[in-house]
């Protein structure tokens, strides 16, 4: 049991009743994850969905039409795929969202009910997820824990063989068609965040390495999808942000492919290997193109404006994809070879209600112009708003223009939302990306700044109930805001935050300690004053607006016993303050667990701010 005062959930968040079912709704929706299909028999298919009120594991058999889900357990289940031939589909299986277990298999058409799912390679020790590659014969699973990285290699269901062990951070990246190659992504260099690359047979001898050095990142995509091609398609950053080169790893060449296209790229392969799937990100919003390798030529798709979450192409050229925008709730579409897009998959229930559309800003600010997207509630009267700056996860993530249930329910409530794309994000290119090292929290605040200056000066912002929140890093953020800028906020919200650095260090997972390292330029031991410099213990003392703070007993990235005393601290000096926390892990998969999160969170804004709605 806690000792410290309880956050107040609210009966009802709004006196009219339809604008109390009209938030809640848009949680409750159904929606579903782009399906994922088998590769050798396209016509099964997994999927994430919270239809049953949680986010559970479905089976889509396309042929039949028949969907059937999975997974049930009381907090959900998200880490999922499927075989090659349909047979099997595996599953994650952790504890309360703990993301420390096991990858599981069980047969595409389900399981004895007597029966519990097993182990998809029994030898692989429990850990939290570090990829996962099936093929037809060869199976690959890594796995993370506190002694670092192991890989393990299981051929046509034979007892896993170990061919990878290493204290640093690591995991599985790709498994060439043919099945001769397993691309490893690594850290032995030091900097998780800037990953290297090596490919292995599948008994581990090394074939051939990548590293484009200090600073500079490699991602493995995926492996050409034809049958003996040994191209392997990576991101690099070697021109300041991510863009495509193909590697062959056999013959150890490698094409980069530049494409006039501002903001920065990913792809994935068509079917023949010889055209790209490419989704461009500029300016928060994404666009689709096709590209042609042999002719070095790119045509735009045509896709709605938005945000594309997932997309992939279908062995007869279809492409599939997840959209969205801010006012628009998320579809999955197919996009035809003839040009016809129409919906793919519409889930039980009705749909979630729409929202309101962003506008951009773009505010000068200490390290470079800094991208914020604004909504403004449609019947808001003229003049200056209360308003939420909402603050991203990640460090190394970004707000789109996507659909946002969280965004919609502060909108109804009248207030105005701006979301900062702080030095740290990701889409802005590298040097924006890692300009937040060795200084991290501190730097990030300083764009916050700039842009509560610019929202209050331009009359968007009232002055006097500009709120900070968010989850994750962006509850740390919130935090660390509320301690170094007392003067601008009128209340604080931090989600899964971290609070105490150091304890937080200690207790989190390895890879988020690893993390940390890269980021920070050492651990705590070695650097002790650059981590309390930036840690939102050293300044509670500082903080005057009330805080509330919602947290995840199990969670193993953002741990529950440094946030307790940052709850102690606030506690010894009289400060107000609530809490609020849940048994699961970083965030729940629970719908209805996430409309009291976000019920919770608006209604103590609204009593600390004085508003009635």
């Amino acid at each position: 049991m806690t000792k410290h005062p309880a956050a107040e959930e609210p009966e009802h968040l709004f006196t009219d009743a339809d604008a109390d079912a009209r938030w809640r709704a848009r949680f409750r929706a159904a929606r579903v994850s782009l399906p994922e299909w088998a590769r050798d028999a396209p016509d099964r298919n997994v999927y994430t969905s919270n239809a049953s009120g949680v986010w559970e594991t479905y089976a889509w058999d396309r042929l039949t039409g028949n969907h059937r889900q999975v997974t049930d357990r009381p907090n959900g289940t998200y880490n999922s795929t499927i075989s090659p031939d349909g047979e099997h589909i595996w599953w994650f299986a952790d504890t309360d969202g703990d993301e420390f277990g096991n990858w599981v298999a069980e047969p595409f058409a389900g399981r004895p009910i007597d029966q519990e799912p097993q182990p998809a390679i029994a030898e692989v020790p429990r850990g939290y997820p570090a990829g996962v590659e099936i093929g037809r014969s060869i199976s690959s699973i890594g796995i993370s824990n506190d002694d670092g990285t192991t890989i393990v290699v299981s051929q046509d269901g034979q007892p896993g063989q170990v061919i990878y062990v290493n204290e640093n951070d690591a995991g599985v990246s790709g498994l060439s068609r043919d099945e001769q190659y397993l691309v490893i992504s690594h850290s032995e260099h030091g900097d998780n965040r800037h990953p290297a690359l090596r490919v292995v047979t599948t008994t581990g001898t090394t074939v051939s390495e990548k590293w484009d050095g200090k600073g500079k990142g490699l991602d493995a995509i995926g492996f050409s999808p034809v049958e003996g091609d040994s191209r392997l398609l990576v991101l690099h950053e070697r021109h300041g942000r991510e863009e495509l080169l193909i590697w062959d790893v056999a013959a150890d060449t490698e094409t980069e492919i530049s494409l006039d296209l501002p903001g920065e790229l990913t792809a994935t392969w068509y079917p023949d290997g010889r055209s790209l799937l490419v989704v461009h990100t500029h300016q928060a919003r994404n666009t689709l193109h096709r590209y042609e390798i042999e002719t070095d030529s790119l045509s735009l798709l045509d896709t709605p404006a938005g945000t594309v979450g997932s997309a992939g192409v279908r062995p007869d050229g279809t492409i599939e994809y997840s959209w969205s925008s801010a006012a628009e709730p998320s579809v999955i579409r197919a996009l035809h070879v003839d040009g016809t897009d129409r919906v793919l998959l519409t889930p039980p229930g009705d749909r979630a209600p729409g929202s309101v559309n962003l506008t951009d800003a773009f505010v000068p600010s200490e390290g470079g112009e800094v991208h914020a997207l604004i909504a403004r509630p449609l019947d808001a009267p003229d003049g200056p708003l209360p308003t939420v700056f909402s603050l991203h996860g990640g460090p190394h993530s970004a707000d789109e223009d996507r659909f946002s249930a969280y965004r919609a329910a502060w909108i109804d409530a009248g207030f105005a939302v701006v979301h900062v794309n702080y030095r740290g994000s990701t889409g802005y290119g590298s040097a924006w990306r890692d300009a937040i090292e060795g200084r991290p929290g501190l730097t990030e605040l300083e764009d916050v700044a700039a842009v509560h200056k610019w929202a209050v000066s331009t009359g968007l912002a009232d002055p006097e109930k500009c709120v900070v929140a968010g989850a994750s890093w962006g509850g740390y953020l919130s935090l660390l805001a509320a301690g170094i800028q007392p003067d601008k906020w009128a209340a604080a919200v931090g989600g899964v935050p971290v609070a105490d650095y150091f304890a937080a260090y200690e207790d989190e997972m390895e890879p988020l300690r690893a993390f940390d390292r890269a980021l920070f330029g050492g651990s705590p031991e070695e650097l002790p004053d650059l981590y309390r410099e930036c840690s939102p213990m050293t300044y509670v003392d500082q903080v005057r607006a009330p805080i509330l703070i919602w947290a995840g007993e199990n969670d193993p990235r953002c741990p529950i016993r440094q946030i307790d005393n940052y709850l102690d601290r606030l506690a010894e000096r009289g400060a107000k303050y609530e809490e609020f926390r849940y048994d699961a892990g970083h965030g729940s998969l629970v719908v209805a667990e996430m409309i009291k999160q976000v019920g919770i969170e608006v209604h103590f804004v609204m009593r600390m701010l004085g508003i009635k709605k």
